[in-house]
């Protein structure tokens, strides 16, 4: 049995891994989420949950929330405030949503949900639509503020207390779905949460039980006294929902209070969570192992807490009306005029707003001068001076936005890292190994196009493809540079996204913007799943079936900028016999696309050899193509 549900897993992972499976999914989860959540309701009021999620989400996945939710408001409770709420919350997400004003202002977003609750609230009262008790208003305001708090952090973190209070909620909400009789939706997760989910998540959603009032049974003390069962060694799971069951009956004859209504919901969700996937469990932290988590852990605070400071760090203004002063006195002390002039005074107090004017003659003056032309040569050079200001300034803006990155990277990198100290290995094996061949119009040690292939950790496989700018020996350095860099990030455990970001902050730091692009493909070797980062790259072929997919589009190289360094991400899947070709930008875009289709069925020699020649023809830039495949075993 535990063979055969291991094999089901691992077929829905590997089914999971497929893009537009994943996609769909997720998309589908997002809406069920909202769609649920909206259900929730304290007293037959309804409950701005909802918004929190649209506020903690961003892009499509919000959107996607807002339409369930809406849905859910008008099945459920057929009232144009909540749909109005999250409207207001979808645009609050568009408008802020993954911004870095709150990135460094996370209470940002909250306040903006709790404001736009409360404004509406005032003006449906106002209107006449709906004049909910004072209490129930205060509650929505800080519900909203709350929620949105929570669900922000649980779509960016994982973190048991998090995930705790999440579980609270939904369970709040879907108390109030009962598709079948005697089956609540609320009874089913409490009782998969009790034989699944910690302690604490098993007491907060029986007081969510309790709070949604749909049985006069104390709910907390049931889901609390039946998850005492389980502290007894050698506890089988599956004896679960029989203990809940005689739970339930025992308090129900010492309250006498005889509600059979949450006993099957219970008992099938117990017996439903046997077959969940197991949480890992909260790390004790014992021995060196222990003291190695907590110092892990206080040093990610600290790069968390440096960063959170120089990002508050205010700029100092530029004072532009101390540079008209100098330009004023500059141009007055070498005035013959400047004995009987009685304006002296004025032109030093004009205000700094002048220097942004274009200034083109005299004319343009505010005051009458009789050595105008002196004022204006003054007055070119101390704009001329401001704009070197100004540059130097966004210079030191980049500056530190790439050492904000780096101390969220490490701070990041050290939470992941205490986090994995404790947890066993995965114990699921590779299904597919990589077989990667390179081909290239030049050798390796004078070819600007450095091509790396490794395992990583987690079972990932990485290939990475990065073109030097132009060609020779400079050309190949900055190449090995660059990969060697991400091979060694990647390598000790860095996130793909934090290590081409770091590559990004060190270009930019460089002023060698453009240097290089990097082609990367992160395989996972257990369902063979392919995530391709293109910065600056060529776009790479999918072959399947005789049929060829152009995958990426042109996009800036790294190190233009240290803020916003996102590089694009694209997901497919090799787990089929797919081919994936990548090339660099020595082999033209159209006539490799055109070669790829038509000799989509030539052997991979055969079709590289193809793609090479047409660099060569179109010029002398270096030329290298990639054929990545997933074999089984």
């Amino acid at each position: 049995m535990d063979a055969f549900l291991g094999q089901g897993r691992h077929f829905l992972r590997r089914l999971s891994a497929q893009p537009q499976i994943y996609s769909l999914l997720r998309g589908g989860g997002y809406f069920l989420a909202g769609f649920c959540l909206s259900a929730a309701s304290l007293n037959q009021h309804f409950l701005p949950l909802t918004v929190g999620l649209i506020c903690g989400c961003t892009g499509m996945s919000s959107l996607i929330a807002a339409l369930g939710g809406i849905l859910g408001y008008l099945v459920f409770w057929n009232a144009l405030q909540p749909v109005a709420w999250c409207a207001v919350a979808l645009l609050l997400s568009a408008i802020l949503g993954d911004r870095r004003i709150c990135r460094t202002a996370p209470l940002l977003m909250p306040m903006a949900a709790a404001f736009s609750v409360a404004i509406l609230g005032v003006v449906f009262q106002l209107a006449g639509n709906e004049a909910p008790p004072v209490i129930i208003y205060f509650l929505r305001i800080l519900l909203a503020g709350v929620a949105s708090g929570l669900f922000a952090r649980v779509t960016r973190e994982r973190n048991p207390l998090y995930d705790w209070f999440a579980c609270g909620f939904g369970v709040l909400a879907l108390a109030q779905i009962l598709p079948v009789p005697y089956l609540g939706l609320g009874y089913l997760a409490a009782g998969a949460l009790l034989v699944r989910g910690a302690f604490p998540a098993a007491a907060l959603a029986g007081l969510a039980l309790d709070l949604a009032g749909i049985t006069p049974l104390p709910m907390t003390a049931i889901l609390c006294l039946s998850y005492l069962i389980r502290f007894l060694p050698k506890q089988p799971l599956w004896l679960g929902g029989a203990t809940v069951v005689c739970v339930c009956g025992i308090v129900m004859y010492i309250c006498g209070i005889w509600d059979i209504t949450p006993l099957p919901g219970l008992f099938f969700g117990a017996m439903g969570g046997v077959y969940l996937p197991k949480q890992a469990p909260l790390s004790h932290r014992r021995g060196a192992i222990g003291l190695a988590q907590v110092r892990l852990e206080l040093a990610a605070g600290v790069m968390a807490q440096t960063k959170q400071i120089l990002a508050e760090i205010p700029e100092t203004p530029v004072d532009e009306d101390l540079l008209v002063q100098r330009a004023a006195e500059t141009a007055c002390n070498g005035c013959s005029y400047r004995k009987n002039c009685k304006d002296h005074r004025h032109i030093a107090q004009l205000p700094g707003a002048l220097l942004h004017k274009p200034l083109q003659s005299s004319e343009e003056l505010p005051i009458v001068c009789k050595k105008s032309g002196r004022f204006l040569a003054q007055l070119h050079r101390s704009q001329e001076q401001l704009r070197s200001i100004l540059a130097d300034r966004e210079r030191q803006r980049d500056y530190r936005s790439a050492v904000l990155q780096q101390y969220g990277f490490l701070s990041g990198y050290l939470q992941q890292l205490s986090d994995t100290l404790t947890q066993k290995a995965d114990s699921i094996r590779d299904y597919y190994r990589a077989e990667v061949r390179v081909y290239g119009n030049r050798p390796a040690p004078g070819s600007g196009d450095r091509c790396l292939r490794f395992l990583g950790t987690g079972g990932k496989y990485y290939v990475l493809l990065c073109d030097g700018m132009g060609t020779g020996v400079e050309a190949a350095m900055e190449a090995k540079t660059g990969g060697e860099l991400l091979r060694k990030l990647l390598l000790a455990g860095y996130p793909a996204e934090h290590a081409l970001g770091s590559l990004n902050s060190i270009c930019a730091l460089r002023d060698r913007a453009g240097i290089l692009t990097v082609d990367m493909a992160e395989l996972h070797l257990g369902t063979g799943a392919v995530s391709l980062y293109k910065w600056g790259a060529a776009p790479s072929y999918l072959i399947a079936d005789g049929k060829t997919d152009k995958i990426g589009t042109a996009t800036p190289p790294p190190g233009l900028a240290a803020s916003g360094w996102q590089p694009p991400v694209k997901r497919v899947s090799l787990r089929n016999g797919e081919r994936l070709m990548m090339v660099s930008d020595g082999v033209g875009e159209e006539s490799a696309f055109r070669i790829c289709r038509e000799k989509a069925g030539a052997p991979d020699e055969i079709l590289a050899r193809c793609l090479l020649d047409c660099g060569t023809y179109q010029g002398d830039d270096d030329a290298t193509v990639v054929c990545i495949r997933l074999k089984e075993g």
